[in-house]
């Protein structure tokens, strides 16, 4: 004889709404910055698709293991005599992403290139100090 199981039906609705949260996110059409990083034993290698942006609209924010990107579209206006909008689907905004890094970044050389839409940052890695033990006399 099969076991019977009794259920809550609400039980299923919580236990989905703890497991897969809701995004509570102002602009849920908002995109978000993808990324590439790659790691060398001397540096991180990040590749950030921002297309549309232009390269005076991005900033880049390094503090210590944190990487900060933070860019914005401008909406640009531009409506001839006679011309009436019907549609448009292209985002106006600030976009963000920060990341931690493994260890610390070296700010100092670190570079950034923007080429068709794809912001390329090379953050060499801070030397690490090794500690030393200090003897007590």
């Amino acid at each position: 004889m099969a076991n019977l199981i009794k259920r809550d039906p609400l039980d299923d609705f919580f236990r989905g709404f703890l497991v897969r949260p809701v995004d509570f996110a102002q602009d849920a059409d908002a995109p978000s910055i993808k990324l590439d990083v790659k790691e060398s034993a001397e540096n991180y290698t990040v590749h950030a698709e921002l297309p549309g942006m232009k390269k005076d609209d991005i900033h880049v924010h390094v503090d210590g293991p944190i990487v900060s990107i933070t860019a914005e579209r401008k909406e640009e206006k531009e409506v001839k005599e006679g011309e009436k909008l019907l549609r448009t689907e292209r985002y106006f905004g600030k976009v963000s992403r920060s990341f931690q890094l493994a260890s610390e970044v070296d700010d100092a050389r670190a570079t950034a290139r923007f080429t068709d839409g794809v912001l390329e940052l090379t953050l060499p890695k801070k030397a690490t100090t090794q500690s030393r033990r200090l003897t007590i006399n």
